[in-house]
């Protein structure tokens, strides 16, 4: 991933983004070819020396049955959006402004490992049910349904975890323009009811 500097995004970000994120395109490199998935994950930092991403496929996707050749990869999206130039100060005042897109996202690489082991398999789907459900005051659980319709249910699955080797991650968050730039940034995000960028911009920023 090309990251300028002033793009590059801190162990903070990277953290936040991994842990909260909802979902990740996992890129497996196999003999047939490139092979991709999108699926939610769980960010483990105890495996290994930079952690690993946790989650699950349906068995009959044929991703978990090609052995992945070299490093893997899982591509991790937070906030992105168009910026206009009408957002710019600098647009009235030079008018040498251009669109773009902000954006975070997080390259993660690692190896792949294939577990086809219920226990490991139904742990990842309780985490990964406790983190969503966090958001409902209603909160579902496992164990609300059948345990005989579960048991078939995590039959038809199959963990996978990458465990990670490097992290590449850029945010791009309008830090290479002036302050009332970035002022102009913030208010047109939000107007636009862009919050989360809005934030994300802020926060790149120091913004208060």
């Amino acid at each position: 991933m090309y990251v300028p500097k002033h793009f590059a995004a801190g162990d903070g970000v990277v953290r936040d983004l991994l842990v909260n994120h909802g979902a990740g395109n996992l890129v497996t490199n196999t003999a047939d070819g490139l092979l991709a998935t999108l699926l939610p994950f769980i960010y483990d930092r105890t495996v290994g020396e930079h952690g690993a991403l946790l989650g699950h496929v349906a068995r009959n996707n044929e991703q978990w049955k090609a052995p992945a050749l070299g490093e893997s990869l899982a591509i991790v999206a937070g906030p992105d959006v168009y910026i206009s130039p009408s957002a710019y100060v600098a647009k009235a005042e030079h008018g040498r402004v251009v669109p773009t897109w902000n954006y975070v996202t997080a390259h993660v690489y690692g190896q792949l490992v294939v577990h086809d082991d219920p226990a490991w398999i139904e742990d990842v789907v309780r985490r990964l049910t406790t983190k969503h459900e966090a958001a409902f005051e209603q909160q579902w659980s496992v164990d609300d349904a059948p345990a005989a319709f579960v048991a078939g249910q995590l039959r038809a699955i199959v963990g996978l975890e990458l465990v990670i080797s490097r992290i590449e991650a850029k945010a791009k968050l309008s830090q290479n323009r002036s302050d009332a730039d970035v002022d102009g940034v913030i208010a047109s995000l939000e107007e636009r009811g862009e919050l989360a960028s809005a934030d994300a911009v802020r926060a790149a920023n120091r913004r208060s």
